[in-house]
């Protein structure tokens, strides 16, 4: 069985995907003070206002769990839900490209630059439209997260469908596959496209598979989601709950 809108199939390891009751834990500022448990978590990154905090409040049905913004890098720290009492939510800030206090993100809009600019910058570069006082360098603060996170699942790397790829979108996967993280493409806003950027949510999403299809040497996981008509959240539940329970697995073999 194949979860629809996705490519992802149910395999033998998927469980309960109901979400019973969930809880803000805590924020941390830096990766360190993040809780210290044995509980697997997944991780929710992408580009500012791509709808992460709207998809967290859909999985979990609260709305207010995680504040969503018109105002881009509105999440600014390391926030843990607590679901189930057994496994986090993990709201990761919004990732940007800066220059001179601008954002350039990737190749929007089919904007020319100047300067050549890779995903270092990202995680050199801070909190997408962030006050100076509030930005903080992410290469220590994010990038530590995600290389000495034992309790890390995977991510769930979130793509606006409603626009065409974008070269952040594509070198953060890149990051995330060189260093052997795994992901999950979630693309958002499938229920709509923008006007003068691009075409429909699948031509975009076909194209970014196209984009990304030599990175890896098999497709990662994809899933189409909506939080308006909520698309996807039962099938990325269920993913979720089989690579759960295939790392709980794996935990309990491990010496």
């Amino acid at each position: 069985m194949v979860i629809p809108a996705s490519n992802i199939v149910v395999g033998p390891y998927a469980g309960d995907s109901r979400v019973k009751e969930a809880e803000f834990v805590k924020s941390s500022a830096r990766a360190r003070d993040c809780p210290k448990d044995d509980r697997p978590e997944f991780a929710v990154l992408g580009r500012s206002n791509v709808g992460k905090s709207s998809l967290i409040n859909a999985l979990i049905r609260r709305k207010e769990a995680a504040l969503t913004s018109k105002k881009p890098g509105k999440t600014q720290t390391i926030n843990h839900f607590l679901v189930n009492k057994s496994w986090y939510l993990v709201d990761l800030p919004g990732y940007g490209m800066y220059h001179n206090d601008k954002i350039i993100d990737g190749i929007a809009n089919g904007e020319k630059q100047s300067e050549k600019y890779n995903f270092a910058l990202v995680f050199i570069g801070l909190f997408a439209a962030a006050s100076q006082s509030a930005r903080t360098d992410w290469s220590s603060f994010t990038k530590g997260y995600f290389l000495n996170r034992d309790t890390l699942v995977g991510v769930l790397l979130l793509v606006d469908a409603s626009i065409p790829p974008q070269k952040i979108d594509i070198d953060c996967a890149n990051w995330l596959g060189r260093n052997n993280i795994g992901l999950t493409y979630v693309f958002t806003k499938c229920d709509k496209s923008k006007k003068g950027k691009g075409g429909r949510p699948e031509e975009n999403i076909k194209e970014f598979q196209e984009t990304i299809s030599s990175l890896y040497p098999e497709p990662p996981p994809w899933i189409m989601t909506s939080s308006v008509t909520g698309l996807g959240r039962d099938g990325l539940l269920l993913h979720m709950s089989q690579l759960r329970n295939y790392w709980d697995n794996e935990a309990t073999m491990s010496p």
